[in-house]
């Protein structure tokens, strides 16, 4: 069994180390992280999980974004340790995390990742969705946290404003 705490600050090298640990080197020249520079993760959404023995076995992060104008949390990184893997805690983390998010009053999702992992999670591909390049646009997903939240939502994907509000 494991606990999921939100992400405090004695964690954060923890978590980072794990995230160099599960993925390629340079995992900050993507697209993605350019949306993440000087806005700090969705505290709340930010959630760590231990084993009872209190080790590090995985942890997600949510950012806020733009798409077109309308907020939404981008999702990611979302890493679970090498030797934890298979035990569905990824999907506990996200499944978790986006009960919170919904909790919390945002709409919508986003990520860039595999849809036939994150499609038995409700995410489907965002036609019309821009991530900056280089992203495969097959590869942007999203899921409605309120019914018909997507629903005319299209354009770029840009640094969320820190006035605007979620919806």
């Amino acid at each position: 069994m494991y606990r999921l705490n939100r992400e405090g600050a004695q964690d954060h090298w923890e978590v980072e180390a794990l995230y160099d640990l599960c993925f390629a080197p340079g995992r900050e020249a993507l697209s993605s992280y350019r949306l993440r520079d000087g806005v700090p993760p969705v505290a709340d959404l930010s959630l760590v999980a231990r084993d009872p023995d209190g080790i590090l076995a995985g942890a997600i992060r949510f950012w806020p974004v733009e798409v077109g104008g309308a907020p939404a949390l981008l999702l990611g990184p979302v890493a679970v340790h090498p030797t934890r893997q298979g035990e569905g805690l990824g999907a506990l983390l996200i499944r978790e995390s986006l009960d919170r998010a919904a909790a919390l009053g945002w709409a919508r999702v986003m990520l860039v990742g595999d849809a036939p992992y994150y499609g038995r999670m409700g995410f489907t591909r965002l036609d019309g969705v821009e991530m900056p390049p280089p992203t495969n646009p097959d590869r942007v997903l999203g899921a409605a946290l309120r019914e018909g939240a997507w629903t005319g939502v299209s354009g770029r994907v840009i640094r969320f404003a820190a006035d605007d509000a979620q919806s």
